[in-house]
């Protein structure tokens, strides 16, 4: 059984209509980069949870977590509604393996997100441990139109500390925008246009490939890496190049 604790609201980010950010306080034990909590409100007498990942690095105090409105959900538009102060319960320890320790040694580590899955990474690349052992990092953030895109100036802070390591790369599915990708990330990825739009190349020699999200997005680009690129899932008793985790 979970163990849960109390936390306390420190501020709610409004990113547009349906996409949010929810900061928290709350004593929790440490977590790994990569992992996630579950939150929990109780309404109507029934505790309501779901999981949701950690954007923050560990040691930060300020909890936070990247949130869709889901219109007939139970939580996330009450959580959407919470003011500073307000209490929300969260698991004491975190959860998941979408870890950098489960990511064998590579080049080039490429890092795939739709939506509010690109949270894991940055609380990866926040955080920075254990990535000198890649020479390239390349972080790809998949959203519907560039309004979505809400940790871009984080992602470009990031790319500066990480002083020409880190490549940045934005995809919008359902407009055309200077400076990203139009069009969904297997599509891109299959036609070679990823690739070229970063400069490096994924193959099963030189990379690693860690998918978060939409689940069918994760299904459509492990199926092209298996197929055009000779990829495979990666397992601790039979090492491979690709790590995933579905986002819902």
């Amino acid at each position: 059984m979970a163990e849960w604790v109390s936390g306390k609201v420190v501020r709610v980010q409004h990113w547009t209509d349906r996409l949010f950010s929810i900061i928290v306080n709350a004593p929790i034990d440490n977590f790994t980069a990569g992992q996630f909590a579950k939150l929990a409100l109780e309404i109507d007498g029934e505790r309501i949870q779901r999981a949701y990942s950690y954007v923050n690095a560990p040691g930060n105090p300020e909890l936070e977590f990247y949130l869709v409105t889901v219109p007939e959900g139970k939580l996330s538009p009450q959580l959407r509604e919470l003011k500073p102060g307000s209490e929300v319960m969260i698991t004491k320890e975190a959860a998941g393996f979408f870890v950098l320790e489960e990511v064998p040694n590579c080049d080039t580590l490429w890092m795939l997100a739709t939506g509010t899955a690109i949270g894991p990474y940055l609380s990866i690349l926040q955080e920075g441990k254990d990535l000198e052992r890649f020479n390239n990092l390349v972080l790809v953030h998949a959203a519907r139109y560039v309004q979505d895109l809400n940790y871009l100036p984080l992602m470009q802070q990031l790319q500066q500390r990480y002083n020409g390591k880190l490549h940045i790369q934005t995809v919008v599915s359902r407009e055309a925008v200077g400076g990203s990708l139009t069009g969904r990330i297997p599509i891109l990825l299959e036609s070679g246009q990823l690739e070229t739009a970063v400069g490096l190349t994924i193959d099963a020699e030189t990379s690693h490939v860690m998918l978060c999200g939409n689940p069918q997005m994760v299904r459509d680009t492990q199926h092209t890496l298996k197929e055009h690129r000779q990829m495979r899932k990666h397992l601790r008793r039979k090492p491979g190049h690709i790590t995933s985790e579905h986002y819902w």
